[in-house]
């Protein structure tokens, strides 16, 4: 077994940009939405454990918000069963990493080992279309950095085009959300939740290959330097994918 790179070189850890979604409103269901609570916490103890040092922003800044049914005391149960968001919640430490984020305007690949970018429901409002986002993720990717995306951030692969023009996602292997899942989430809820589906949408893109698994199952693929997880219980086995990358 290799030995960890971190406890070999602790002057010069691994430096993770996690990135999470700014708050904002569902235009379908009027409810507030922001990042899911998994996506976040569960890659940033992975990357913590592992002895990497990692910072959470978000594209424009400011106080972030969780998905009501991401949160573990939820009323709906949804997430009761996620005790290491619970724990993240309700340490006051942790909690200050998400009221007053940095933007990623000034973000410089070179400064950082990967970019790992978590889900929820503000990615599908304010990510789709969203020129910044895009920008950033091809960056990190132009860089020969390692770029992940989870759950319904892997949206922003819909569009985002290296600087060739073509899609980042051309000749690519890569998951995201899958149907089967919006029609069970919209079934749960009794209403259409969001305004488009990935999957439904990926699959019209020719040239690349979109892939899930089954639903609500932790799945991650990795294609070179694009690692994508499939939903909120993926989030942690992307993050082992970076890991593993950064360790060879």
């Amino acid at each position: 077994m290799s030995a960890n790179p971190n406890l070999t070189r602790p002057d010069h850890p691994r430096r993770i940009l996690l990135v999470a979604a700014n708050p904002a409103t569902s235009p379908v269901t009027g409810w507030p939405v922001g990042f899911w609570w998994s996506e976040l916490t569960h890659p940033w103890w992975a990357f913590v454990e592992a002895g990497y040092q990692v910072e959470i922003r978000s594209p424009d800044g400011g106080p972030l918000q969780a998905d009501g049914y991401s949160d573990p005391e939820d009323g709906s149960g949804y997430s009761a069963q996620d005790v290491l968001s619970l724990g993240f919640k309700h340490s006051a430490a942790h909690r200050a990493l998400l009221q007053d984020t940095r933007g990623v305007d000034d973000v410089d690949p070179a400064a950082w080992d990967a970019l790992f970018v978590a889900g929820g429901q503000s990615p599908m409002i304010t990510f789709r279309g969203n020129e910044k986002v895009q920008r950033l993720v091809t960056s990190f990717y132009e860089a020969d950095k390692l770029t992940a995306l989870v759950c319904h951030a892997t949206c922003v692969l819909l569009e985002a085009r290296l600087s060739t023009g073509e899609l980042l996602v051309q000749g690519k292997t890569w998951t995201g959300f899958a149907d089967a899942e919006e029609a069970f989430a919209d079934s749960f809820v009794g209403r259409r939740i969001q305004p488009f589906w990935i999957e439904e949408e990926a699959r019209r893109i020719p040239g690349t290959n979109f892939i899930v698994d089954q639903r609500f199952r932790e799945f991650a693929v990795r294609d070179g330097l694009l690692i994508t997880g499939q939903q909120q219980f993926s989030g942690a086995a992307a993050a082992r994918l970076v890991i593993e990358a950064l360790g060879r």
